[in-house]
C-alpha cells in the first residue's frame, strides 16, 4: 500500500457495524488494511521532513484498528504479524541516549563508535554522566501498540549521582473498554492488573492531563525504560504529540537494557537463554533486588528498581566521576 493508498483508506467512512456483521474475515481483511496503511504512512513520516499529514491521521487509525482487534478478539491475533512494535533501538538513538546522559552532542558520540555500536562500552565511561533522567515504565494488554491498551504507567525523576533517591512518583492505572470487565485484563498473567484496577478509570487515549503532563516531562529529560523501544513504540501510537517531537529531537529515550549490556562485563559470560540483560536478573547482580524477589511487573515499581539498578551499574563502573 502507498501513501496515497493509505490516506485514502485512513479517510474513508468506517461503519463498524457492517463490518462486525460480516463476520472474522472481513474483519480480519480492514484489519490488514489499518495495519498496512498505518505502516506506510509511518515510514512517509519519518522520511519526509513535510509530509502531506498530521500523525493524528495515524494515531486515530491505532484507535479504529484497536476497537476492531476487541471486536475480533485479540486472543485469535497472536501469531499475525505487525509492524507497530519496533525490535530495538536505532545506533543512532543509542548514541543519542549517551550523549544526553553526558550532556555531549549525539554526532560526537556517533564518530566516537566509528560504526560499530559495540563501541558504546567505550563511550557510557568516557565522560562522567550528569543531570536528571525521567524513568518511566508502562503495562500493556497486548504486545502491539496499534491492538491494545496501556493499562498502567509509572514514572519518576532521579539525578544522575551515587547517592541520589528517585523523586516525584506517580502511578496511574488506565481503564478499557468496559468488555474486558467479564473477559479479563489481557496479559493479567504477567502484570497481574485486574479489572478492579483499571474499573472506573480513564483510558490513557482519553487522558489529555496525563499525557500533557508526560509530554512535558520527556521534552524536559531524557527518557529512560528498559527496552526503551516498547515504551518508543506506544508511546508514538497514544500518546499525542510524542512522534512529532521524537523526530525533532526533542524527546531522547535511553534503553537501561543498552547500558547493562554494555557495561555489565557478566552479561558476556552468561548463556543468552537465561535472559542476563533482563531488568530482573540484571537487578539481582547488582544487588538492587533479593535473589527471593521477583520483578513486580507494574509501572512504578518496575521504574524504581530500574533507577537503582541503573544507578549502582554507573557507582560500579565509576560513571559518575568526572
Amino acid at each position: 500500500m502507498n501513501v496515497s493508498q493509505a490516506l485514502e483508506h485512513a479517510s474513508a467512512l468506517f461503519i463498524p457495524e457492517i463490518v462486525y456483521c460480516e463476520g472474522f474475515p472481513a474483519m480480519d481483511s480492514e484489519r490488514q488494511k489499518n495495519e498496512e496503511a498505518m505502516a506506510a504512512l509511518r515510514e512517509e513520516f519519518a522520511k519526509n521532513d513535510n509530509p502531506s499529514f498530521s500523525y493524528d491521521v495515524i494515531r486515530d487509525l491505532a484507535d479504529r484498528n484497536r476497537e476492531l482487534c476487541d471486536q475480533m478478539g485479540i486472543e485469535r491475533l497472536a501469531n499475525t504479524r505487525d509492524h507497530s512494535l519496533a525490535r530495538g533501538m536505532s545506533d543512532e538513538d543509542l548514541c543519542a541516549g549517551v550523549a544526553a546522559l553526558q550532556k555531549r552532542k549525539a554526532t560526537t558520540v556517533i564518530r566516537e563508535i566509528r560504526g560499530d555500536r559495540n563501541n558504546l562500552a567505550v563511550s557510557y565511561v568516557s565522560k562522567p554522566v550528569k543531570g536528571t533522567v525521567l524513568g518511566i515504565d508502562i503495562e500493556t494488554t497486548d504486545r502491539y501498540p496499534d491492538r491494545g491498551y496501556i493499562v498502567n504507567v509509572g514514572f519518576e525523576l532521579m539525578e544522575l549521582t551515587e547517592d541520589a533517591e528517585p523523586t516525584g512518583a506517580e502511578a496511574h492505572f488506565c481503564g478499557i473498554p468496559e468488555m474486558y470487565a467479564e473477559k479479563g485484563v489481557p496479559l493479567e498473567n504477567i502484570h497481574h492488573i485486574t479489572w478492579a484496577d483499571v474499573d472506573g478509570k480513564i483510558p490513557f487515549r482519553e487522558n489529555k492531563p496525563l499525557q500533557a503532563k508526560l509530554l512535558k516531562l520527556m521534552k524536559k529529560y531524557p527518557m529512560m525504560a528498559h527496552n526503551a523501544a516498547f515504551e518508543d513504540s506506544w508511546f508514538t501510537l497514544h500518546l499525542d504529540g510524542y512522534a512529532e517531537a521524537r523526530r525533532a529531537g526533542k524527546i531522547v529515550p535511553v534503553d537501561s537494557r543498552d547500558i547493562c549490556r554494555q557495561l555489565d562485563p557478566e552479561v558476556k559470560t552468561l548463556p543468552r537463554e537465561s535472559s542476563p540483560a533482563s531488568l530482573e536478573n540484571w537487578a539481582r547482580r547488582r544487588g538492587t533486588l533479593a535473589t527471593n524477589e521477583a520483578e513486580v511487573h507494574q509501572g512504578l515499581d518496575d521504574t524504581e528498581l530500574m533507577l537503582r539498578t541503573v544507578q549502582a551499574e554507573f557507582a560500579a563502573r565509576n560513571c559518575f566521576k568526572a
